[in-house]
């Protein structure tokens, strides 16, 4: 169960991701993000309601308020990382988010075995492989370099977060709620800021009203994919999980070649078989 729900994960992720990058070549960045969770809080703001989560309220949640300040932290430091730098380079260095909730999970006494533990180094190989990484061309700036890795730590960091949340099924609604909510608060404000110093929050045409349902997707399978690591993260090892999780880079690129007709170079390939390759061993350990 860990494996399926680990990579139902990446699935989401990588389709919200791929979706999230269309939608930002024509709307600023932070407003896709903005609109996106706000029609996931009010999805699950039903749902909590519908299905009692309120009484699941404790000490918990703080763990989802964290998750929902770290969040859109990491995601700014992203875009403004691929802004600066090759996507080439920062796509799979921000893969390597997947070493503090792999870390955690160390230090909490997991210990993989040795088919698993191969499966990781394997799989984590891939990841970043998958991501396309140029050999060539102009030198990064250190300071896309530092970004990348302030988002990447910041990814993970909420892969861990999440997953310590809740341990019942309506008190992850409502973990999933409370994070939401503080995602859209803490990007609501960079926006307001962003403004206030002469950004413009939409497109020349105005709130891209076609995009209602791209945006909704965006927002709730981002929501979905949270919710089906946390349940992999109490199923079995977070180590196992969070690698799996992981693989949303290898979706996008193979997504991005279905619609967008993207060629994958061969290092992207390789990457792709080598997650693959890695998810098998995992999955048998």
């Amino acid at each position: 169960m860990t494996a399926l729900f680990a990579l139902a994960t990446s699935l989401l992720w990588g389709l919200a991701d791929f979706g999230g990058g269309l939608l930002t070549r024509r709307t600023p960045a932070l407003t896709v993000v903005v609109a996106s969770q706000s029609i996931a809080v009010a999805v699950l703001g039903a749902i909590v309601v519908a299905t009692g989560g309120w009484s699941e309220a404790g000490p918990q949640l703080w763990f989802a308020v964290a998750a929902g300040l770290v969040g859109p932290v990491a995601m700014l430091a992203f875009y403004k990382a691929l802004a600066l730098g090759p996507m080439g380079v920062v796509s799979p260095l921000g893969s390597i988010g997947v070493a503090v909730p792999v870390g955690v999970g160390l230090v909490l006494g997991e210990r993989p075995g040795l088919l698993q533990f191969a499966g990781i180094l394997v799989a984590v190989a891939g990841i970043c492989l998958a991501g396309g990484p140029q050999f060539r061309g102009a030198p990064v700036q250190r300071q896309a370099i530092v970004l990348t890795l302030v988002a990447a730590f910041g990814f993970g960091a909420v892969m861990a977060l999440i997953a310590e949340a809740s341990s019942t099924l309506t008190g992850l609604f409502l973990a999933l709620f409370v994070q939401r909510v503080t995602n859209v608060a803490a990007g609501g404000a960079a926006l307001y800021v962003s403004v206030r110093r002469g950004v413009p929050a939409l497109p020349a045409e105005g709130f891209p009203w076609r995009s209602l349902p791209a945006l909704a997707f965006v927002g709730l399978a981002d929501v979905a994919a949270n919710g089906t690591y946390s349940i992999a993260a109490q199923q079995g090892p977070v180590t196992v999980a969070a690698v799996l999780a992981s693989l949303y880079p290898v979706v996008t690129a193979v997504a991005a070649r279905g619609v967008l007709r993207e060629r994958l170079r061969a290092v992207q390939a390789a990457g792709a078989g080598l997650a693959l390759v890695g998810t098998v061993l995992l999955a048998s350990g």
